[in-house]
């Protein structure tokens, strides 16, 4: 069989694009003697594009009905993509939510998100936020509407997805794919770790307070084992929240809220499911005066006892967790490109 010209120059096109294809993939950086990330890169695959389109998408109001709100606008990233100003989220018109804005860092180790665990899935979890009343008040097809007549974020799906229709599963798994890129694992904790440096006195007797006391929720390296407990806050009476028993509807469940990771923790204030705590003080000083109740967690029924020079210490441990590289890292920090195309 004799091959044609046309032939040959379509067998050049295919392999070029499938070069691209490979190109555009790109592995996932899991952090030397981390755990396997969780999830599954298979429904949407790491690259480059799509966090760039995600990274738009993230910080620009153009996601909320008024063009007030951006996702940034309670994840921002001077804060660890949390939010320090206020103890409730804000969203438009000046609503307030029910409960504090959590860290968006090393998602790829979660399966559940939200601080009840309400949305198991990454890729929809923004949608949420876009379509709640209080937040972003949009429906998603708005947003799609709205996207699709920018030839900014045209250009930006076409170099992700190879065209430039816009679309609800589109928009949604590239604003998870720049979530799943934050990833913090360079504090001084990391490099005494990998033996590159040490802590102090004071930083490793908290160290071994947190490993007593700590620990057993607050699971290495990532800080959280993600899993929900009731650690003895009494509930507001006025956002009168029941955590993940307003999910599961199970008794038991009441008053059970994810456990946050630790790292940057110095950052990520104020504290707790709805920021009534701000210090780190604070906290310690909760745990020390918890209230005994039949719901409350098995890791919490001793309260943690320390003296004033432990809370030192313990505190000296907490700020190793701090990851400065991260937080200046304008890879992740609001794009350039966005500010004419808004």
């Amino acid at each position: 069989m004799r091959i044609k010209p046309i032939h040959i120059i379509f067998l050049c096109l295919f392999f070029i694009i499938t070069a691209f294809v490979i190109i555009d993939r790109i592995e996932f950086p899991v952090p030397k003697g981390w755990p396997k990330p969780v999830y599954d890169f298979k429904t949407n695959a790491y690259s480059k594009e799509k966090i760039e389109f995600g990274r738009s998408l993230f910080y620009d109001p153009i996601l909320s009905a008024d063009h007030s709100v951006s996702c940034a606008s309670c994840h921002s990233p001077y804060n660890v993509f949390a939010h320090t100003d206020h103890a409730l989220s804000h969203g438009i018109n000046n609503h307030i939510g029910t409960r504090n804005a959590p860290a968006l860092i090393n998602l790829a180790w979660q399966n559940s998100f939200l601080w009840d665990g309400s949305i198991q899935n990454l890729n929809i979890q923004s949608l949420t936020p876009i379509q709640h009343p209080d937040e972003m008040g949009i429906s998603i097809d708005s947003v799609i509407k709205k996207l699709s007549g920018k030839n900014y974020y045209k250009q930006l799906c076409l170099k992700a997805f190879g065209d430039s229709i816009i679309t609800k599963d589109r928009v949604l798994k590239s604003i998870a794919q720049f979530e799943l890129s934050l990833i913090s694992c360079n504090s001084k904790y990391d490099s005494v770790a990998k033996k590159q440096s040490q802590f102090n006195e004071k930083e490793a007797k908290g160290y071994q307070l947190f490993k007593k006391h700590c620990a057993s929720c607050h699971v290495e390296p990532l800080f959280s084992n993600y899993t929900y407990k009731n650690n003895g806050l009494l509930m507001d009476t006025i956002l009168k929240d029941y955590g993940r028993f307003a999910v599961t509807g199970f008794k038991n469940d009441s008053f059970l809220f994810k456990v946050p990771t630790l790292r940057n923790i110095e950052y990520s204030y104020p504290y707790m499911h709805d920021g009534r705590l701000i210090k780190l003080s604070e906290v310690i000083r909760h745990y020390a005066n918890i209230k005994q109740s039949p719901l409350l967690s098995k890791e919490l029924q001793k309260p943690i006892l320390l003296n004033a020079d432990q809370k030192v210490d313990l505190i000296s441990f907490l700020l190793t967790l701090s990851d400065t590289k991260f937080l200046f890292d304008t890879s992740h920090h609001f794009p350039r490109s966005l500010l004419n195309n808004q």
